[in-house]
């Protein structure tokens, strides 16, 4: 949930605590987002700033030039040992540290000009040449630049050759325009927003939906990127040395802060040593939409958590005008230009007359905040982390300018902080409370493909991570489902809107104005089958039928979200599941085999399985500690490929092979593990063929966990694709490149760019 840091969480817990009982029952009684933040601010103290800038010291985010010496020491190196991204990153950092005009500054922008060259990335190399020069780069070293810059354009000027040479009006429509429509966001003709008292706003199919049709495509309101590197749960194998690399640089250094895009080149906020960006234009963007007010609190907000800082960025970008229409229902109610509320779970239940837009304000206001599902505490918690961060912004400046109240005097203190904040700048706390309660149910996480395999390796490897916290408006009008009808996709950057947008004239001229600023983050919501009309249009929140038992979806999601699941895989597979609980295997079948006959275990008492064929009874704790076994030979095995020892990894793959096939059905999900980890060492060792044999093993178990039309398999079936293409097995490359190309197709559309190495693969294998 992205909550603040531990310890300001006790704090807050320790301080509920001790408040007097009459306080208590009076905070708990209040029913209005409003009365709980001024409530909040009367229990806030000077000794909570003294105790929050107490955590912040270990989150400085000052510019500090010995950190920047340290950066650039890092860097040289990586860049000895010629690892170029790791040296470009090092100087990223180090730029980042260095105060303006510094010495360190120039030298880094120098250093990382040179690995970006060897990295092949000559145009951006010249530019960090000039940025070392505007910084002061010492004369004396001055030739080193010169050199690297001949150097540069010579290769710029090749390459520019090569491409006039090789042009064709194929090759430009393949790769500079794409030809499924042009760049719209919104719903889709296809769809329409319906109401009812049960579900609230949702999507419907008004006609017939193919599969792989884009339904909507949105933009966030506003996002956060998640420092750090985190997996999605119970996606993909363990990547131990990928972890270990990203504990060194996580998101936050290979990201902009602001779009998403991921760059080796970022641009440094001059003020602080954390926020970085894609371009100038990025930076100037976010100071003047949110970094402004932010860029003091860096290492607060840091503490407070990503739902603290994406919950001040969405009041921030909407003004003191914006919310004061918002909380006017009347006013509210005759803006044409913008939707009065969203489903998920909006209390409105009007029919709506306007088109849905990622920049429309009042959608996301009138989310449902669910403030009286929240136990007391947790509560609590919001509403002093706002309270607090209200009373540090007020302090650190002028308000912002879109929460300027014109006529209302105001003077500076000898601390430089603002007397009179203005009377009405209290709605923007309540507003952050109001946008923190929310984003417990309508935050939506953004996952990427991120590559884990070696630079040089010959076969895709990758796991999916989270790497930003959003609120998209109209996505928000999407019910759950543990089996949905849809698939997700997430790209950052320009980019194309896939097919299937063709939006009606009016959505495309409202938004023909902001079709420049288009480039950042998208969302892209495709059928994963056939929906008829009528038919609802559903989205999974996180716990998946594939991935989790029922009784443990419903249980996060009632704990969360608030409701009691019923959707169609939790009302069939409820009584289905009984005999896999506390498995680890797939919800439909136990994959769990009888040590006697081979028969299928199913459970039979709260400690025990029953064999189906012979009535054999094996205790769970036996069973659970063998596939425990297995699970650290696997990590092991992982851990051995990653050290270079692929050999060693393979004998030990062999041995657990063996053990898991006496308990485990070859469709069990750690089965599928197993195979996926031995071809992996066959493929590191070139043995084609073996690494390609293994991997259909595990594309079998993973057909049979998530189903033969699962993004999950598209990967694995790409994957064999790359080994009978690097074994030359020309038939079952030219067998299995149709499948993986279909499944793509129908989660990713027809521009993701492996459906351009497989074309490239096909064109080669065809001659």
């Amino acid at each position: 949930m992205d909550l603040p840091c531990v310890r300001w969480q006790e704090y807050a817990a320790q301080k509920w605590v001790g408040l007097e009982s009459e306080l208590k029952e009076h905070f708990t009684s209040l029913h209005d987002v409003d009365d709980v933040f001024k409530c909040s601010l009367t229990l806030t103290t000077q000794d909570d700033l003294d105790f929050l800038q107490s955590i912040c010291t270990g989150h400085s985010v000052q510019k500090d030039t010995e950190q920047a010496a340290k950066c650039r020491e890092r860097g040289n190196s990586s860049f000895k040992s010629r690892d170029y991204t790791a040296a470009a990153l090092h100087y990223s950092q180090g730029i980042c540290f260095a105060p303006i005009s510094s010495e360190q500054l120039c030298l880094c922008y120098a250093n990382r000009s040179a690995a970006l060259y060897h990295l092949q990335h000559y145009q951006e190399s010249l530019e960090d040449m000039d940025e070392a020069l505007k910084n002061g780069y010492p004369f004396h070293l001055l030739h080193k630049l010169e050199e690297r810059r001949t150097q540069c354009l010579k290769h710029l000027s090749a390459g520019q050759k090569a491409e006039e040479d090789h042009h064709n009006p194929a090759s430009k429509n393949h790769e500079g325009r794409d030809p499924e429509g042009p760049s719209t966001f919104g719903i889709c003709p296809h769809a329409s927003v319906s109401v009812s008292l049960e579900k609230g706003r949702h999507l419907v199919a008004a006609d017939r939906i193919a599969a792989g049709d884009v339904i909507l495509h949105d933009r966030p309101y506003s996002c956060v990127l998640i420092p750090g590197m985190e997996e999605v749960k119970g996606k993909g194998a363990r990547q131990s040395k990928e972890k270990r690399v990203e504990c060194m640089f996580g998101m936050e250094h290979r990201r902009c802060h602001r779009c998403l895009t991921e760059t080796l080149r970022p641009v440094p906020c001059e003020r602080c040593s954390y926020s970085r960006y894609c371009s100038t234009s990025c930076q100037q963007d976010a100071w003047e939409e949110h970094h402004r007010w932010e860029c003091s609190l860096g290492a607060d907000l840091m503490v407070m958590g990503v739902m603290s800082q994406l919950a001040l960025r969405v009041t921030l970008k909407a003004g003191l005008k914006n919310i004061k229409m918002a909380r006017d229902p009347i006013r509210a109610k005759h803006t044409e230009s913008e939707p009065s509320c969203l489903n998920r779970e909006s209390s409105d239940s009007s029919p709506c007359r306007t088109s849905y837009c990622s920049d429309s304000y009042l959608s996301v206001f009138h989310l449902l905040h669910h403030l009286n599902h929240h136990s007391p505490g947790l509560r609590f918690l919001y509403a002093v982390t706002v309270a607090t961060l209200y009373l540090k912004l007020s302090k650190a400046g002028p308000p912002p300018a879109s929460w300027d109240v014109s006529g209302n005097s105001q003077s500076s203190d000898e601390e430089g902080g603002i007397r009179d904040w203005s009377s009405e700048l209290w709605l923007l706390g309540s507003a952050v409370l109001r946008h923190m309660l929310q984003l417990r149910c309508n935050a939506q996480a953004i996952v990427m493909l991120q590559d884990t395999g070696a630079a040089n390796s010959p076969v895709q490897s990758s796991m999916e991570i989270r790497i930003a916290t959003a609120i998209f408006p109209t996505l928000s009008l999407l019910n759950h489902s543990c089996c949905p009808n849809t698939s997700l996709v997430f790209s950052s950057g320009t980019g194309a809107v896939p097919s299937g947008s063709d939006l009606s004239a009016d959505l495309s001229e409202s938004l023909a104005d902001d079709r420049s600023t288009a480039c950042g983050v998208t969302v892209t919501v495709r059928a994963a089958k056939v929906i008829a009309p009528g038919q609802e249009i559903l989205h999974c929140y996180g716990p998946h039928s594939s991935r989790m038992a029922t009784r443990e979806r419903q249980r996060l999601l009632q704990e969360q979200y608030y409701f009691l699941c019923q959707c169609e895989a939790c009302t069939l597979q409820q009584e289905d599941e009984e005999g896999t609980e506390g498995t680890d295997c797939s919800p439909h079948k136990s994959g769990l085999l009888c040590g006697k006959c081979k028969g299928s275990l199913k459970k039979s008492s709260e400690d025990r399985f029953l064999c189906s064929s012979c009535g054999h009874r094996v205790p769970f704790s036996e069973v659970n500690h063998k596939l425990q076994e297995i699970r650290d030979d696997l990590e092991k095995a992982v851990d051995l490929m990653e050290r270079d020892r692929p050999d060693e990894a393979l004998r030990l793959l062999r041995r657990t092979q063996c053990q898991s096939e006496l308990i485990l059905a070859e469709t069990h999900p750690l089965q599928g593990e197993l195979a996926d980890a031995t071809a992996r060492a066959y493929a590191t060792m070139g043995d084609w063929n073996n690494a390609a044999s293994h991997l259909e093993r595990s594309s079998a178990a993973i057909g049979s966990q998530y189903g033969a039309d699962s993004i999950e398999l598209s990967r694995q079936l790409f994957k064999l694709a790359q080994l009978h293409f690097n074994g030359g097995a020309r038939g079952p490359a030219l067998s299995v490149i149709p499948k993986v190309r279909r499944l793509l197709c129908l989660h990713c559309g027809p521009q993701c760019p492996e459906l351009q190495e497989l074309q490239a693969m096909e064109d080669c294998l065809r001659g």
